[in-house]
């Protein structure tokens, strides 16, 4: 299968300080594609390239094969690069449809000078995408009066409105109940399949990464020292010397041991 997107060599120092040294990876449509690594391993500052919030030294991001280094996160929304936060990015004094409303404006380029006008466009648009998420009977309620996990569904619609090729997730369960982070990670991996939109996601839980990730990218001092699937990557001496270690290890094997029983033994 071809690679939806490319990062090929990228680096960036910050003074003295390497955070990002000729980091290589693709992404495949409907992939699941995990970044992990200790603090201060480059996974920001890597993701922050791919996303246009920061530009590479050296190295190029390549979407279907064109060039998209350096452009804005607007512009590579546009081009079908959605993205989500660590922490949750809606406006909390619109309703759940008019954030999502919002996004779809933004995607088709339509700016307008009063929000009256803007409200009836893209309604049903941003209902279907609500849906999709378990969020459609919310959508006349102020964002602000969510719990938190369903103000993630939330911005997980507002990602997915623009129909996306490509979803990167910073993130995406921080601050959320075992159990939410479970089923938003699962939801995310149903709509992946579904839509064959690559997502590119770091985690800092790992039995959310070893449950749900197709591959994985261990980062260490800005260097990719182990890639590939997650049974291979959680009996890697390197990953756990230099980052999982045995209650991490633990941790992996028993969330592959879930995934396996979930999917009747396919990854």
């Amino acid at each position: 299968m071809s690679a939806l997107l490319e990062a090929r060599g990228l680096s960036k120092r910050f003074g003295g300080v390497v955070a990002a040294d000729a980091v290589s990876f693709s992404l495949a449509p409907g992939e699941m594609l995990a970044m992990i690594g200790p603090n201060g391993a480059g996974k920001s500052t890597t993701f922050a390239m791919v996303g246009g919030q920061l530009a590479p030294d050296s190295g190029r991001v390549l979407l279907d094969g064109a060039d998209v280094t350096g452009l804005s996160p607007a512009a590579l929304f546009r081009r079908g690069i959605g993205r989500t936060f660590q922490v949750a990015q809606t406006f909390a004094t619109m309703t759940v449809c008019e954030n999502v409303q919002m996004a779809l404006l933004s995607a088709a380029g339509e700016v307008f000078g009063l929000w009256r006008t803007a409200r009836a466009r893209h309604r049903e648009a941003a209902l279907e995408a609500l849906a999709r998420v378990g969020m459609a009977q919310a959508a006349d309620r102020p964002t602000a009066t969510l719990a938190y996990g369903d103000v993630k569904r939330v911005e997980l619609a507002i990602a997915l409105a623009a129909r996306p090729r490509v979803l990167l997730m910073d993130e995406p369960t921080a601050g959320m109940a075992a159990q939410e982070r479970a089923e938003l990670m699962a939801l995310v991996r149903t709509i992946a399949r579904e839509r064959a939109i690559g997502v590119l996601f770091t985690e800092h839980d790992m039995g959310a990464v070893f449950a749900h990730a197709d591959r994985i990218l261990v980062l260490v001092r800005g260097e990719i020292v182990a890639a590939g699937a997650p049974e291979a990557v959680r009996e890697d001496a390197r990953v756990r010397a230099a980052y999982l270690g045995e209650t991490g290890a633990r941790t992996a094997a028993q969330a592959l041991d879930a995934r396996e029983t979930h999917d009747g033994g396919r990854p």
